[in-house]
């Protein structure tokens, strides 16, 4: 900066004479880290620490400064009181920049400025923030390259941003760097006390336990050894599932940073078009009488209403069934969105699933200031009716529509074989094919309304039909409109939305769920090639339309290129108010997954889950680790595969897995294997921070995507056909995951096993919201398909115990409990008739209740009690729902987990294929009584152990006070004891019982006939196995006789 006071020993007059001279060098200085001040004028030549390197490491430029007044600091010709001068000169460096200045200044105040001559280093491409970081801040950049005043010592900014036309600030500085995402840390005070409480139980429990073995009971040594088994196994259970929670933590999302580095202009995007990466979401669904078209239709709007730039959402819906019902409702979901989503963008409106949204209870207008919005909304409330009744409408419409169609074919038919037979029909009749026909007058070619072969759910052909185009690249806005609403200024484009059926033949495993989802992604990758999908079932719908941005933002952010999925918690809507069977389950979501958030990241629970596409082709991850040791305490880098040739260089994303043989792994679709590396590029984060690895350069997502074309669309069915995946990894290393009815789990443990990692989105509003079985039965069927599945991992390659070196130790230890959980049901069921066995045999599990026993078990308990407090601090889950939690465990433990233990056996020794049926999603039609499911009965077989602890406890407490109360010596400690596990484990049945009574206590008759032969049986297996004495003792006079 040029010194102020070689200024006050000139006078203006002398500026003025010496306007012909050459220009004065300036010289600058630098401080180094040690304190020295060292010269960077041109002319010396400095090696200071590598940070110069000679005369190459400066440019000579031209820059035109404002006079500095001449001994009168006070005095200018404008009344600022810090003395500036009203004349400036805002430099823009080029080659030219002198000859510019001068022209534009030539006209007046000659000699008000000098050319001076400025040496710098050559900029580096780094932001503001970094420079300052590492003491490489270039102060006269920031100095000559504003519209600062400058003074005697001092500058300042002016009020006005006047820099002339499309010039801004932001043409002269870099924007500081800031991150998308950040870490917001559990305050030690919560998480210090929990961890230290942890250690403390495995402590007790370890001198508990060693006690217990110590200390047997030589009275009943058979009650004894079961109980230590059975709680050795409840020990390690707990700390399969309690370790893994040492580290958890919680995130927070920049949206505003997102919106300023991705769609605000920039020199790179002059016009503020959106640079985020493609994103397609994918519905699934399989049965229309299961789950209502309605509400996959509500599913679907909420989608392509969602809060994402329209020309990168692409939506798509499996329909697994390949029902004609499922396609035209999707086509009337398609044409209400003309008018839905542009009303959404008008007035903001949240939630953007229009049942969901007209079924609020709070004001519509709260917050709302257009004054058409009560007119819009009356307007589009009747709308939304008329499509509730069209949909409702579509099955009878197809009926008639098909009868008309068959009615006119059956005519033809009859007239054709009268041609052949002389006037008068055969004897034998005619034969015609009842087909199902689609509104053009054409035969439906998927399933059937009367299945025959080639048109059954099992047995029919691929159907792909793109229902709304690949919208412009630029927004469409909307005029006023007599028979519609006015949508001046709002963009009312749609995103491409999709229908796809993949094709199903006799003889071809088509592996349910995961088999869809992998023929999606396929479909999408030649249609869309979005870099990250979005999974969600049909009854789950966007409740916050910014959802996917707050995903994104984690993809996008340093270090997201090694993020493999976001994975958001699930929410439920219609669950009854005391959430009886804890379908809600905030223990684990908030919780458990929180947790796991602080580890490699939480496990794919099938639904809100946002992938890298990249991973799941079965890629391993950039800058991968691995984990060795006893536990996994030291980290080293996994080494890389490196590429075999010069041309595999060139693509280096495809080098990460190992032996790539292309037409092998991913099938021999050209287009599709052309598309793995395209979609590798675009989802990477962009390269606009020094530590900012693998990164894609900014602007380079901007181009239109190109209208969908004839070969493109026939190349997406060729890939959904039933013969594609044959003699290929698809379901094996690539994509969905089989072998398992939870495909889910199974496939991200594969990707995590590979070293990469995932996250856990918690929104401030839901991001996601579903529904949930709240009938009794329904629930342990929902449970028992994911016990199945933990049974079916364990016994499999996909278990923990063979993870590779890239797993985090407590993330292993997570993934065997997800495998392991359902045996504790053998030693819960077992544990739950001890109590009772007690009470029957008149002994305990210990040979006295004296004091060490008492203290272990008060100690056990306080500090699980105060682990459990510490726990609903940091993840926010309330007392009631924990208990809630551990009661549906014991329910669902002594039922559902011990039968899927038992189905696991069978399939692994026996082969035994083992299936499912899907859980309704169909809402209350009395919406006055939207819990009416509730209090259904349906029995089934896994009511029969539950119900036989019951009965047998109430029994055993009869029992046990009966024969203390008449005893010669009554021992009221043991009948304590007994009553009081007894009544433990009732307490846990509650929900149960209160399900089998169904609305007004009305228990079925079949619960009584159960409870009659279960006591009858337990009270004949008793006297069997032990008499009372007195059948002892007449047995005994009876043989001496």
């Amino acid at each position: 900066m040029a010194s102020p006071t070689s200024s006050k020993k000139s006078s203006l007059s002398k500026q003025n004479s010496t306007a012909g001279r050459p220009p004065q060098a300036v010289k600058f200085a630098r401080r180094t880290s040690s304190g020295r001040v060292v010269s960077l004028s041109r002319d010396d030549d400095i090696d200071m620490s590598g940070d110069f390197s000679g005369q190459n490491d400066y440019i000579n430029y031209t820059v035109m400064m404002p006079p500095t007044p001449d001994n009168q600091p006070g005095q200018s010709s404008d009344s600022k009181p810090d003395g500036g001068s009203s004349s400036y000169t805002s430099t823009r460096f080029g080659p030219d920049s002198g000859r510019r200045a001068g022209q534009e200044n030539s006209g007046g105040n000659n000699g008000a400025k000098m050319e001076r001559r400025m040496s710098l280093m050559k900029s580096n491409n780094k932001s503001m923030l970094l420079r300052s970081q590492t003491g490489d801040f270039d102060h006269n950049r920031w100095l000559f390259e504003t519209k600062g005043k400058y003074g005697i010592g001092n500058a300042y900014w002016t009020p006005t941003d006047d820099y002339g036309p499309d010039v801004t600030m932001s043409n002269f500085m870099d924007k500081p760097w800031k991150p998308l995402t950040r870490k917001v840390k559990i305050s030690p005070g919560v998480l210090s006390p929990y961890r230290l409480l942890i250690v403390t139980r495995l402590v007790i429990m370890a001198f508990f336990l060693s006690w217990r073995i110590r200390n047997p009971n030589p009275d009943a040594m058979w009650l004894w050894g079961i109980s230590i088994v059975c709680e050795v196994w409840f020990a390690f259970s707990w700390v399969l599932d309690i370790l893994p929670k040492l580290n958890p933590i919680n995130r927070a999302t920049d949206l505003a940073a997102l919106r300023d580095k991705f769609e605000s202009p920039s020199p790179s995007n002059p016009n503020g078009r959106s640079d985020l990466p493609g994103v397609d979401v994918f519905v699934s669904t399989a049965d229309p009488e299961k789950e209502p078209p309605l509400v996959t239709g509500n599913t679907m709007l909420s989608i392509m209403a969602a809060d994402y730039p329209v020309e990168k959402l692409s939506v798509y819906i499996s329909d697994d069934g390949g029902a004609i019902l499922t396609f035209e409702a999707m086509a009337e979901a398609v044409r209400f969105a003309e008018v839905w989503v542009p009303f959404c963008r008008k007035h903001n409106i949240e939630p953007r699933n229009p049942d969901s949204y007209f079924q609020l209870k709070t004001d519509p207008t709260k917050n709302k200031k257009r004054p058409d919005f009560v007119k819009d909304r009356r307007w589009i409330k009747r709308e939304y009716d008329e499509f509730k009744v069209r949909i409702n409408g579509l099955p009878e419409s197809i009926r008639r529509r098909t009868d008309a169609y068959n009615s006119r074919e059956e005519t033809k038919e009859k007239r054709a074989a009268k041609e052949k037979n002389g006037g008068v029909l055969p004897k034998e009749g005619v034969n015609y094919t009842k087909a199902t026909w689609m509104a053009d007058g054409t035969h439906w070619p998927g399933t059937w309304l009367n299945p025959i072969a080639d048109h059954s759910k099992g047995d029919h052909a691929g159907i792909l039909q793109v229902m709304s185009k690949v919208p412009e690249n630029d927004p469409v806005m909307g005029h006023p409109d007599e028979k519609r609403l006015d949508f001046t200024g709002v963009d009312i484009r749609l995103p491409m939305f999709a229908y796809v059926s993949r094709e199903k033949r006799p003889g071809y495993d088509h592996n349910k769920k995961a088999g869809a989802m992998n023929a999606m992604v396929r479909a999408s990758a030649i249609l869309s090639n979005g870099p990250f999908i979005l999974n969600l079932d049909c009854d789950h719908y966007i409740y916050n339309c910014l959802a996917i941005r707050e995903g994104i933002c984690f993809m996008m952010d340093r270090g997201g290129d090694r993020v493999c999925y976001v994975q958001f918690p699930q929410r439920f809507e219609g669950v009854d108010p005391s959430d009886r069977y804890a379908n809600h389950n905030t223990v684990f979501f908030d919780g458990n997954m929180r947790a796991l958030d602080g580890l490699q990241g939480p496990v794919y629970v099938g639904t809100g889950c946002m992938f890298r596409r990249y991973a799941l082709y079965g890629f391993n991850p950039p800058r991968a680790n691995e984990y060795i040791g006893m536990v996994g305490q030291s980290k080293i880098p996994a080494a890389p595969v490196p590429p075999r040739s010069e041309e595999e260089a060139e693509t280096e994303p495809l080098n990460s897995h190992p032996d790539l043989n292309l037409p092998i792994k991913f099938g021999n679709s050209t287009m599709f294997t052309d598309s793995i590396a395209v979609s590798e590029f675009q989802g990477r984060p962009l390269a606009d921070h020094i530590s900012v690895k693998n990164g894609r350069p900014p602007g380079s997502l901007l181009a239109a995507r190109p209208p969908l074309d004839a070969p493109t669309v026939a190349e997406a069915v060729a890939v959904i056909s039933c013969w594609y995946e044959d003699k290929t990894e698809w379901g094996l290393r690539v994509g969905w995951i089989y072998g398992s009815v939870t495909e889910d789990v199974v496939t991200g443990y594969r990707m995590h096993n590979r070293g990469w990692r995932s996250i856990y989105c918690v929104t401030k509003r839901d991001a996601f919201r579903g529904t949930a079985p709240i009938n009794l039965t329904d629930r342990l069927h929902q449970v028992l398909r994911w016990a199945t599945g933990s049974v079916e991992i364990f016994y499999s390659r996909n278990n923990a115990f063979l993870a590779t070196r890239r797993l985090k130790f407590l993330q292993r230890m997570a993934y065997m409990n997800v495998g392991i959980y359902p045996f504790t049901s053998i030693f819960l069921v077992v544990y739950c008739f001890l109590p009772a066995l007690c009470l029957f045999t008149g002994k305990f599990i210990v040979g006295a209740l004296n004091t060490t026993f008492l203290v272990y078990l008060l100690a056990n308990t306080l500090a699980l009690i105060l682990i459990s407090l510490l726990e609903v601090k940091w993840s926010g889950v309330g007392l009631e729902e924990f208990w809630r939690n551990e009661q549906f465990w014991v329910i669902g433990g002594t039922s559902a987990h011990l039968v899927a233990v038992i189905q696991g056996l069978l399939k692994v020794v026996a082969g035994i294929e083992i299936s499912f049926t899907l859980t309704s999603k169909s809402a209350a039609e009395d919406e006055e009584d939207i819990f009416a499911d509730l209090y259904v009965v349906k029995w089934t077989s896994l009511f029969i152990l539950p119900l036989t602890i019951i009965v047998v406890n109430i029994v055993a407490i009869v029992i046990g006070v009966s024969r203390t109360i008449y005893s010669v010596i009554p021992q009221w400690g043991k009948l304590i004891g007994g009553v009081f596990f007894s009544f433990w484990v009732l307490a846990h049945m509650y929900p149960f019982m209160k399900g089998l009574m169904g609305r007004r206590g009305r228990v079925p008759t079949i619960v009584y006939v159960w409870a009659g032969l279960v006591s009858i049986t337990v009270s004949l297996l008793w006297i069997t196995v032990s008499p009372p004495d007195e059948l002892n003792n007449t047995a005994s006079s009876g043989g001496n006789l």
